[in-house]
């Protein structure tokens, strides 16, 4: 039977936990409140109206076309952003085409110092590249700041150190010139991790000789413009890089564009469809890092505080707006109850509010088209019979917001245990044993990641052999590092991004 909990949460009405334990019963109770802790935007100095990045420079678009970027916290507009069509392509095309032989034909040494710049560059305007990305898209600002920013500078930095050393990486036949750069790639990117997702893309096409043309998301394209900035200010040859903000039509000339040596993509499972169509038959490389319905498996033997930590981590971490989010929680019969328990109570103390703040641990929906796709989702789970919780929080009167749930009882048929709901919502589901760990866990459409949580590391070495997910995570979730391959199976797409595997899709191997 589908039960729907508005039960009251710990702490005060706005939905702040105490920040002490609870005093003896002799006293009043104590509640303590967090302060707000804004981070200042005084330092941030966004232009009114942005244009496309092609040549080196800030160009106007062909068709004339601008479009606000919201604040999902607020609704209100950040910015107009020049929207590209296909003639802004062809332009950008024709850049990249230019720039591509006399980049190509740089020592790999001398490239690697163009890209190490940039790294220096994102961490000296670490700040505001944080500040923005929290405005443009509603994360947290303690993730922004500790997680996205810190981790595309380190991509820039890490293959930086391969540009000189591509034989090495790609090992190929012993002949000169074995390996070489597809040439002119073009690269689209999701709203997610705008600015991490740029770095994934460009650091490993820029450090193998290739010129790249970046579409990001048209929610968030700030710091993708922002990042255009820095190639000025790291003077990036003219051409080697243009970024063209703008709707799907952009991204769907960019896929089709003549002159274009490969696409990499980054979003969900129904474009990379088209893509792929779109592709077909043409001399033209491809990786897609598309959907996911990640498994989070909590073994009896488990730490199960740790466990909880990393539940919460694996679903709630950027609202949820995570490709490979634990959105599938697996836990042993034996300790089910249990674990369902504590991760009610720490969900709790979960705050959820202004982005801004460096207190709030879950921030606003990117969108509303977004949010409605949650709620329809949450609608479904409810009518098909799984028990839903859902904490109770105060929520601002303005923005894009869903507090965080959790479904028991969620069937393997439930649409919420089969479809990406990409947002703040986990469905609970029990095993007896390995083999029914596994099967619920395979039983997907997707393959991109999984998490396994058990003392024993000859049981989470057993189970991750049989899980088909690109990347396995022990006794931990949604731990990146740019050394480390990222990518999925099935319908989460093909190819690797990151560590030496990510150089791959960006050379072509033979004589």
């Amino acid at each position: 039977m589908s039960e729907t909990t508005t039960e009251p949460q710990l702490g005060t009405p706005n939905g702040h936990a105490p920040a002490v334990e609870a005093p003896p019963a002799s006293r009043a109770p104590v509640r303590w409140e967090y302060a707000p802790a804004p981070e200042s935007t005084d330092h941030v100095r966004l232009h009114d109206r942005y244009g496309l990045f092609i040549g080196g420079e800030f160009v106007e678009p062909a068709e004339g076309r601008y479009a606000p970027t919201i604040n999902p916290a607020t609704e209100e507009p950040l910015a107009e952003v020049a929207q590209a069509s296909a003639a802004d392509v062809e332009r950008a095309v024709a850049a990249a085409r230019a720039a591509q032989g006399p980049w190509a034909a740089l020592p790999g040494i001398e490239r690697g110092k163009y890209v190490f710049r940039i790294a220096r560059l994102i961490q000296e305007r670490a700040r505001e590249l944080a500040v923005v990305e929290t405005l443009d898209g509603g994360k947290p600002i303690k993730e922004s700041r500790d997680v996205d920013v810190p981790l595309a500078a380190a991509h820039f930095f890490y293959y930086a150190g391969w540009a000189d050393k591509l034989e090495y990486g790609i090992p190929g036949p012993p002949t000169p010139g074995a390996i070489t750069p597809r040439g002119v790639v073009g690269q689209v990117v999701p709203w997610n991790f705008p600015l991490l997702m740029a770095a994934w893309k460009l650091a490993p096409a820029l450090a193998t000789g290739n010129t790249a043309i970046l579409k990001p998301a048209d929610t968030t394209p700030l710091t993708a413009l922002l990042l255009a900035e820095i190639l000025q200010e790291a003077e990036l040859p003219d051409g080697v890089v243009s970024i063209l903000p703008g709707d799907g039509s952009a991204g769907a000339a960019l896929v089709r564009a003549e002159g274009i040596d490969k696409i990499a993509f980054t979003g969900s499972t129904a474009v990379g469809r088209d893509i792929q169509a779109a592709l077909a038959g043409r001399d033209v490389g491809l990786t897609l890092e598309l959907g996911g319905k990640s498994a989070n498996i909590v073994f009896e033997d488990a730490a199960l505080d740790q466990a909880v930590e990393g539940i919460v981590q694996g679903i709630f971490f950027n609202q949820g707006h995570v490709c490979c989010a634990g959105s599938r929680l697996l836990v042993q019969e034996s300790v089910a109850e249990d674990v369902v328990e504590r991760l009610w109570a720490r969900m709790q103390k979960l705050r959820v509010g202004d982005p801004l703040d460096k207190n709030t641990d879950v921030g606003a929906i990117n969108s509303a088209a977004q949010l409605s796709r949650i709620g329809e989702l949450v609608a479904a789970g409810v009518e098909e019979g799984a028990g839903l919780r859902q904490v109770s929080c105060a929520l601002p009167a303005r923005g894009y917001w869903f507090a965080p749930a959790l479904f028991t009882e969620a069937s393997p048929a439930h649409r919420i245990s089969r479809e990406e709901i990409f947002g703040p919502v986990l469905a609970i589901t029990t095993f007896r044993t390995h083999a029914e760990a596994v099967e619920k866990a395979n039983n997907s459409n997707y393959g991109l990641a999984a998490g396994i949580w058990t003392d024993k590391g000859s049981k989470a070495f057993e189970v991750a052999a049989q899980l088909q997910a690109g990347v396995v995570w022990q006794n931990t979730y949604n731990h990146f590092d740019p050394t480390a391959a990222f990518g999925g199976f099935k319908e989460s797409g093909f190819g690797r991004e990151g560590g030496a595997a990510g150089l791959r899709p960006y050379v072509r191997q033979g004589a």
